[in-house]
């Protein structure tokens, strides 16, 4: 089954940090871009970073920068986030998705979709 599959989430302090996985299962995830985005509730899905196929490339939405960090290991066929300095309105479900390219911080032209992991940032 070609799937991708996020973890890491879970209930956190502000200020504290969690790392999030995406890990492909089926397929390469050479050949993809990968973005992560989220949905907080009663609001409209957005994109949060989007890393290019060899890594090279990484881009944030204004909300991530300095505090998000997406980064890929081919091999292991998994992309991660790194979010720190949580804040509560980081709080949503997070996911990521395969595409073709970055157009700035969101994937494009997305082929694959993982089922989301929950991120909630509260005291």
């Amino acid at each position: 089954q070609l799937q991708l599959v996020e973890s890491g989430g879970g209930l956190v302090q502000p200020g504290g940090s969690l790392r999030l996985s995406c890990a492909a299962s089926g397929f390469t995830l050479d050949y993809y871009a990968v973005g992560w985005f989220r949905q907080a509730p009663g609001k409209e899905r957005e994109g949060v970073s989007c890393i290019s196929m060899n890594g090279a490339i990484t881009n944030y939405a204004e909300s991530a920068k300095g505090r998000f960090t997406i980064s890929r290991d081919n091999a292991k066929r998994t992309v991660y986030l790194q979010l720190s300095s949580l804040k509560p309105e980081d709080t949503a479900i997070y996911y990521c998705a395969a595409g073709q390219l970055c157009v700035n911080w969101r994937a494009e032209h997305l082929d694959y979709w993982g089922q989301g992991t929950p991120v909630t940032v509260s005291s």
